[in-house]
């Protein structure tokens, strides 16, 4: 049996009857931007059809789940609040696992973030005057010199630091913008410590998509394997690779151990598919299913040595 992130499993029936969860990624995945993708939209509806239920996980902490929903819905995706899990909500359960309730919690942050923090019993505040026993870190596009500095003071203080991710950049129409990686290394330049990290590819928020969707058989879906694929590995959980986000063909050939994928397909319809080990390229009965064993060929080429 093949180990978790080492080379590809299979699967003789559709995934949908595998699993009982899509813990599903969002850029990449669902959308592109500000676009839907299209067979992604049409897969997620036959795939609830068929009994699986779907959690929207995403490293971004700056937008509450209720907005979140409200954009997947505005794309033609049925999603409540209840569906999506975020890194803020995985670094505060982080938090609040680890401190007396009600303990002041420095919010370096949207208001999201800050949300957050109230919902499992914290209490947001903005200064280090206010003693936090903890600072958490989230992207915030209006992100202040002043609100980096607030959070150095109270690491050199003794306040527990907590990242909800540690991306280096996010995607943009423009190109790559600094992502909360790159403002979290600010303040690690400055105080000489390291934050514990909430986000993908780490445990948190992997097990805070479980807990909340009561997922018994998980998979992640993911476009990306630095976040999407190595957290399934750390998480113990399958995963299926798509090639509509950042992981092109070259990329994904190229993984190394550690960050393979359990599946690999085009898009989000091999949810409706099964990934059994040997189908010739071509006898699929759709194209779907002949991509897939396309790809599943290749990746075993290039894997092999």
């Amino acid at each position: 049996m093949t180990r978790r992130g080492e080379g590809l499993g299979e699967c003789d029936r559709p995934l949908v009857e595998q699993y009982d969860v899509a813990l599903l990624d969002l850029d990449g995945v669902v959308y592109l931007g500000q676009e839907p993708i299209e067979s992604a939209v049409s897969a997620i509806g036959e795939a609830r059809a068929a009994g699986m239920r779907m959690c929207f996980t995403t490293n971004n902490a700056s937008k509450t789940p209720e907005h979140v929903a409200g954009r997947l819905r505005d794309m033609a995706v049925p999603a409540t609040a209840d569906d999506v899990v975020t890194s803020a909500q995985a670094a505060a359960r982080l938090l609040a696992d680890d401190l007396p309730p009600a303990s002041a919690v420095l919010v370096v942050g949207t208001a999201a973030l800050a949300d957050a923090v109230s919902a499992v019993g914290l209490t947001p505040v903005r200064v280090a005057g206010d003693q936090p026993r903890a600072v958490v870190q989230g992207y915030d596009p209006q992100l202040t010199y002043a609100r980096l500095a607030e959070a150095a003071l109270a690491i050199r203080a003794g306040a527990r630091w907590v990242a909800t991710n540690v991306d280096a950049t996010l995607p943009d129409p423009r190109g790559l913008l600094p992502g909360n990686g790159a403002l979290v290394a600010a303040v690690a330049t400055a105080t000489g410590a390291s934050p514990a990290v909430a986000g993908k590819p780490e445990r948190p928020l992997h097990a805070e998509a479980v807990r909340r969707s009561g997922a018994r058989r998980p998979l992640v879906v993911g476009d990306r394997l630095d976040t999407d694929i190595v957290g399934a590995v750390k998480g113990e959980a399958d995963s299926l690779l798509v090639l509509t986000g950042v992981t092109d063909l070259d990329h994904l050939l190229a993984a190394r151990p550690g960050a393979r994928p359990t599946y690999v397909a085009p898009d989000l319809t091999a949810l409706l598919r099964p990934q059994p080990g040997a189908i010739p390229a071509g006898d699929g009965g759709d194209p779907t299913t002949a991509a897939i064993a396309d790809l599943r060929a290749r990746c075993a080429a290039a894997w092999r040595g």
